[in-house]
């Protein structure tokens, strides 16, 4: 019996997997071709379209779960952990030249730099 689920589940994953794309690119290029030319006067695509369409958003937003920001959780990851290890005078040189190249205030205002604090910077506020 065990066997025969071994080879069994070689067998309905990969289906699983193509059943649950198609269903996907099907809803994917329904909603497409329903919404997108009336509004935004766009062509009708076809299901090998909406596949690809579907796989880029994910490769670019990512797979896993969602965090309060956008953006692929990667390099959500790598910037939180590079704003860890940062000194206080780096974090301060970073927001500013993420002023600089954005044009407006946005960063540090109502975002949460101070909450990416290394273990040692905790310790010393709280001594």
């Amino acid at each position: 019996m065990k066997k025969t689920f071994y080879r069994g589940r070689f067998i309905f994953i990969p289906l699983a997997v193509v059943a649950f794309l198609s269903l996907i690119s099907f809803i994917v290029m329904t909603l497409w071709n329903y919404l997108l030319p009336g509004i935004l006067h766009v062509g009708v695509i076809t299901f090998w379209q909406a596949m690809g369409i579907f796989i880029l958003c994910k490769i670019l937003f990512g797979f896993g779960k969602g965090g309060y920001r956008g953006g692929a959780p990667w390099m959500r990851h790598k910037m939180e952990e590079r704003f860890k290890n940062m000194s206080p005078e780096e974090k301060e040189k970073f927001k500013e030249q993420m002023q600089y190249r954005c044009g407006h205030k946005r960063w540090g205002a109502g975002d949460n730099w101070n909450n990416y604090t290394t273990e040692t910077t905790e310790t010393a506020k709280t001594e």
